[in-house]
């Protein structure tokens, strides 16, 4: 990895690449009781403009810390990451920060609301945070458009967990980002609300164009990205339609 560190990530990370994300011989290890245990090992992974993406496979395959790492969360042992243009491995970790403010986007399995704020201003966080002047205004248009207008008020312990999936979804989608992670989207609701939750996520990412890379464990879900990947020993192998059918 280069150890210097550039003043300032690319000012327009979005424009000039196809491939908004790029992992190349991505390797994690981490030290156990037992010794060092490795999680991730020689992962390779490109995402192109607008592409939706499903990481499948079962609890405890590191499909987690991979989404982590590809949204320089976390950084590899070993291996690079290109966001938007980016090296991940050339940025402390403020410099990966500004580099997702506005075109990164994240939706959570628990959420990830700030309790002690109503919907409309958990919505407004990102915008405020990156300096918006108008965040009040958009925040509210945003929840309007996932169907939670009349709840802006309400505090997060006051909504059901379908409707704080939606203020989440709300809150990822209002600066308009490049490219989305979402980490089991819909592992703490029901089915029939998990299904509405969906839906409102990939027609919200169709309607911005947004990427979208997806850990979970519904392969329903994963059949309406546009590729399937598989965790495997450690490593992601492109899984075929029709055997996600029939899972």
């Amino acid at each position: 990895m280069n150890s210097a560190h550039p003043s300032q990530p690319e000012s327009e990370p979005r424009s000039g690449h196809r491939h908004v994300l790029h992992g190349r011989a991505i390797g994690k290890t981490v030290d156990g009781p037992e010794g060092s245990l490795t999680i991730l090992d020689g992962l390779e992974i490109t995402v192109d403009a607008g592409e939706a993406v499903a990481i499948v496979g079962p609890s405890g395959s590191g499909k987690s810390t991979v989404l982590g790492i590809l949204a320089g969360l976390d950084l590899p042992t070993s291996g690079e990451v290109e966001l938007l243009g980016q090296g991940l491995g050339s940025l402390d970790e403020d410099q990966r920060a500004r580099l997702r403010a506005g075109d990164v986007g994240f939706v959570f399995q628990n959420f990830q609301l700030l309790p002690g704020l109503s919907a409309l201003e958990n919505v407004m966080l990102p915008l405020e945070l990156g300096g918006q002047d108008d965040a009040a205004s958009r925040a509210r248009e945003m929840l309007e458009e996932v169907g939670l207008g009349h709840r802006a008020g309400h505090q997060p312990l006051q909504l059901s967990g379908g409707e704080q999936q939606r203020v989440a979804l709300a809150r990822a989608f209002v600066s308009r980002p490049a490219i989305l992670f979402a980490d089991e989207p819909t592992g703490n609701l029901d089915t029939e609300t998990g299904h509405r939750v969906i839906d409102l996520m990939l027609s919200l990412r169709a309607s911005r164009g947004a990427s979208l890379v997806l850990v979970t464990h519904d392969e329903r879900l994963a059949a309406r990205c546009d590729r399937r990947l598989l965790m495997q020993d450690g490593r992601l192998v492109e899984r075929a339609a029709e055997l996600a059918e029939a899972s």
